[in-house]
């Protein structure tokens, strides 16, 4: 059984690449299908190794690297603020 603090890491991270995932789904239009594809595999593939990932030492490095790699492509951060209620 995962260590606790990695179970909750893992799970926090799997609630951002959701995010992306959401943000991704409702720019689909804007898109080809190869890209939406690929970035879908990525997601997938990311959210997959997770667990993994959060095992190690630099997991907040290399998980944050590419959220920030996804946000470039979803704009998650300017969708987030879209939707932020004041």
């Amino acid at each position: 059984m995962p260590d606790p603090v990695f179970r909750t890491l893992s799970d926090f991270y799997r609630e951002e690449f959701l995010k992306c995932q959401r943000c991704l789904e409702q720019q689909r239009e804007h898109f080809s299908a190869g890209a939406m594809s690929a970035a879908e595999q990525a997601l997938a593939r990311a959210m997959q190794e997770l667990d993994h990932w959060c095992e190690d030492a630099n997991a907040g490095q290399v998980v944050s690297r590419l959220l920030r790699q996804f946000d470039a492509i979803a704009g998650v951060a300017t969708w987030s603020e879209r939707t932020r209620v004041h």
